[in-house]
């Protein structure tokens, strides 16, 4: 059986290869907080596809000590893979799953712009894409109306979820339990006279997202503006992500609220089924 290479005593091709020269730390003391140096270190070696110690060293213009600290931080979260028998570092399966992550939201965003431009175009207003980030709603992507005068959130943009229609669209479908921790973990920001602070006034909201298959911001975030959206769930029946339509209150009146809604709603089940998602049916989660 091969020495292990984080314990073994190290051999002459060893030292010469796979590590350092008379290196006897522990793992737990091979570490570095030079982030920058070490995604460099994991770039390299990914276009390098495998390498030995001293070969990415010489690469990088990097000592043997430090490229050996970086590669076992690695290895510890299997962003790296060390063949024993042939002394090479390469890139492990965690990196890979961790840029599946990407790739999964990446492939969304593709697949969810022609149903963002078809509710744009339905509507006449922006249409917008978000997934939940902790107690913010993060937005990946837009089609924007050709109205002077509309709403903008460009890919990247922040909003805090008890305030935003994408936001509450996704409490909605939470576990009473998730959306009372949100609650106790950040105080709801008063942002207008609208802004619903409290836990009876938003649970009450949340019920009636339910019932109704979207949400409604009515000029909670901003003055003058409203936005109106729907869940979209992946296989498991989880909500994922959200699509919304954002205007003003002077185009999205009263009388065309129910009509808007059910637009959303029609375009985030099609992504849904896109994905290979399903819709719950499930009663309302929370308490009256």
């Amino acid at each position: 059986m091969p020495d292990d290479p984080d314990t073994a005593p190290f051999h002459a091709q060893s030292r010469a290869r796979g590590r350092p020269k008379a290196w006897v730390d522990k793992t737990e003391q091979n570490t570095i907080k030079s982030l920058d140096r070490a995604l460099e270190v994991l770039s390299r070696l990914g276009d390098l596809e495998e390498a030995t110690l001293s070969e990415l060293a010489s690469d990088l213009g990097q000592s043997p000590a430090t490229i050996y600290r970086v590669l076992t931080t690695y290895r510890t979260h299997a962003f790296t893979d060390f063949d024993e028998s042939r002394q090479v570092w390469s890139v492990g399966a965690g990196a890979f799953l961790t840029g599946a992550k990407f790739l999964r939201r990446t492939s969304m965003v593709e697949r969810a712009r022609p149903h963002l431009r078809r509710l744009m175009e339905a509507t006449e207003e922006t249409a917008n894409l978000g997934v939940a980030k902790d107690a913010d709603v993060l937005f990946l992507s837009q089609s924007e109306t050709h109205h002077a005068i509309r709403a903008f959130f460009p890919p990247g943009t922040l909003s805090p979820m008890h305030a935003s229609g994408i936001g509450k669209a996704l409490l909605a479908q939470w576990p009473q339990k998730r959306v009372d921790a949100m609650l106790a973990a950040r105080t709801p920001e008063q942002f207008t006279a609208f802004t619903l602070v409290t836990r009876d006034a938003l649970m009450g909201d949340l019920r009636e997202t339910q019932r109704r298959g979207y949400s409604f911001d009515g000029e909670e975030k901003n003055i003058g503006m409203r936005c109106i959206a729907a869940p979209v769930f992946d296989v498991y029946g989880d909500a994922v992500a959200g699509l919304s339509i954002s205007g003003p209150v002077a185009r999205i009146t009263d009388e065309k609220i129910a009509e808007i809604g059910a637009l959303v709603r029609a375009g985030a089940d099609a992504l849904t089924r896109e994905l290979g998602g399903v819709s719950p049916h499930h009663p309302t989660r929370f308490e009256a």
